[in-house]
């Protein structure tokens, strides 16, 4: 007979396997650990091409038209703009401000994550779930290198909660939080997010057999309002785009942004056949999971074979979440077009579920053999992020071998509460990995980020007033986001371009700048930068040895 985990432990409380005061601790080291991030630049291309639309709505006060890249930019809808250019008028055009505005939603979030679980399961489950969530490895990636999904895994919960809440009641105030947070969220990433929102509501409807709940005029009011409140991006497409059929978009005019909104954004990627294609594998998420949701990546395996295995069903309000999520990884799986970082809309979905299975296991000996993978994770981690720092030959190596000390010396310090201890086990996890993006790989690779380098030198060795002229490198959007000048694009230089008393000033690959004398023109290179695409590390680029041949160099010139 197994003994019962908690009949000798005077920790546990019957409202939460943490004390509150333990569980704001941990939960407190984890939001800083995330918010490290903040004070780090930002990741090139896709970072700072976002940073720089924002940046023109700022400038210009055109909170209608994005322009990416020089050009009508068609690809995401408009509201992480508006609420990025809002932060940049606020604090600066800075990283930091850049990235406060994600993290603040990822803060709601984590409210929103908590809040739901003590509804559909409990307290204990709701802690767990919180300490889960912010300390999965890439929910910490993505509050360095911040995209979309901060914003749309925040927006799509905090729907999830009050969608749940209307459930419980007939007409309330929940109707309207739960329509602008659909509405913001459609306003993120497009109309895709209601197989997340809704698929696991209908699903909870049918097998409790509720079917007069699929005419209940408020969740036609719920609907009606979604819509109603993506009035303004709709506006801003028509307006952008439909009343401009002249634009040349995707290579070909006529194209409709509101047509772009409702299907090309999503089922066009899907279906492969939109101006954006890509090319799907069923297995992407699934060992995209193993890397992306770790420590805890074995366990919401175990949770979801449990859930598909197990003949009593439980809560089936539970399904409310499992569901969601399910449908959500299928969609992806089934995609034509996936990135790792889609999957991160689920992950408090991910986080309760895991929390759920955890909280489940009943005896001593089980959770045992959780610490002990714990323990093989983690040293994993620590063998890993070592090897990789020292064959970057990173800054503050010696720094980050202290850290990596106390991080094993904590490790080891922990509670006998079993769930308390795999809490610990797992913030040290995230302390590790926060100290080695923070203390050696950022500060390394973002030296071969040419392009901010080169906006910073330009502000402080150049007239401000003078236009710079990116040549042949529209990619570069780390430089029109960090450099403080007037720029343009240009893929041909004439002589009219550089018949002036001031030469031209370009910036561009040195391999296109070195073509310019054959066709006449006299060059002055002003300053060079080392340049590497950082966003997909290689072994060669990693190690310091062979990083030399893996480079190319950008250029700063001028041109008469």
């Amino acid at each position: 007979m197994q003994k019962n985990l908690y009949s000798n432990q005077s920790t546990y409380t019957d409202n939460g396997f943490l004390s509150a005061n333990t569980f704001l601790l941990l939960v407190c080291i984890g939001i800083i650990l995330n918010s490290f991030g903040l004070f780090n630049e930002i990741l090139e291309p896709d970072g700072t091409l976002y940073a720089t639309i924002s940046k023109h709505i700022a400038q210009t006060n055109d909170w209608v038209n994005l322009i990416g890249n020089g050009s009508d930019w068609l690809d995401k809808p408009h509201f992480p703009f508006w609420v990025t250019a809002l932060s940049f008028k606020l604090f600066g055009y800075t990283a930091f401000a850049y990235k406060l505005p994600s993290f603040l939603f990822w803060l709601l979030g984590v409210y929103y994550t908590y809040q739901l679980a003590l509804k559909l399961y409990n307290k204990k489950v709701a802690q767990l779930s919180v300490i889960i969530y912010i300390t999965a490895l890439h929910v910490i990636l993505s509050n360095f290198d911040v995209r979309a999904e901060g914003y749309l895994s925040a927006l799509i919960i905090a729907a999830l909660y009050h969608i749940y809440c209307i459930t419980q009641s007939k007409y309330s105030m929940h109707i309207i939080y739960a329509a602008i947070y659909c509405a913001c969220a459609m306003m993120t990433k497009g109309i895709f997010v209601w197989v997340t929102i809704a698929s696991g509501l209908i699903f909870y409807w049918i097998i409790t057999k509720q079917w007069k709940e699929f005419f209940q005029p408020k969740w036609y009011l719920f609907l009606a309002l979604s819509f109603v409140f993506i009035l303004p991006e709709l506006y801003c497409l028509y307006v952008q785009f439909d009343m401009h059929p002249e634009k040349v978009v995707f290579g070909q005019t006529n194209v409709s942004g509101i047509k772009f909104f409702f299907w090309d954004s999503q089922f066009g990627r899907f279906f492969n056949n939109g101006p954006i294609k890509g090319k799907g594998d069923l297995s992407f998420f699934f060992h995209t999971l193993l890397w992306a949701f770790l420590p805890w990546c074995l366990f919401l395996y175990a949770a979801v074979i449990r859930y598909f295995t197990k003949r009593k069903t439980g809560n089936p309000e539970r399904y409310f979440i499992t569901i969601s999520a399910l449908m959500t990884f299928l969609m992806f799986s089934l995609s034509k077009f996936q990135l790792p970082y889609y999957i991160v809309i689920v992950f408090p979905h991910f986080a309760m579920m895991t929390a759920n299975w955890l909280a489940e296991r009943d005896s001593l000996k089980k959770l045992k053999g959780i610490n002990i993978i714990f323990i093989v994770l983690f040293f994993i981690l620590v063998a890993l992020s070592l090897t990789i720092v020292i064959l970057l030959n990173a800054v503050n190596l010696i720094l980050y071998c202290i850290l990596l000390c106390i991080t094993i010396a904590i490790f080891f310090i922990t509670p006998k509460n079993i769930f308390e201890k795999a809490a610990w086990k797992s913030i040290c996890f995230a302390f590790l990995l926060s100290a080695f993006l923070n203390v050696c790989l950022y500060p390394t690779i973002m030296n071969y980020q040419a392009g901010m380098h080169a906006g910073r030198w330009y502000n402080q060795h150049q007239p401000l007033t003078q236009q710079v002229t990116l040549y042949r490198c529209v990619a570069q959007t780390s430089f029109t986001f960090y450099c403080n000048a007037p720029f343009n694009y240009t893929d041909t230089i004439t002589e009219p371009d550089v018949n002036t008393v001031k030469p031209l000033i370009i910036y561009g690959n040195k391999t296109e700048i070195d073509s310019l004398p054959a066709k006449g023109f006299k060059v002055d290179v002003l300053q060079s930068f080392n340049y590497f695409h950082i966003s997909e590390l290689t072994g060669k680029f990693i190690s310091s040895e062979t990083r030399p041949s893996q480079l190319s160099t950008f250029e700063i010139a001028g041109v008469r």
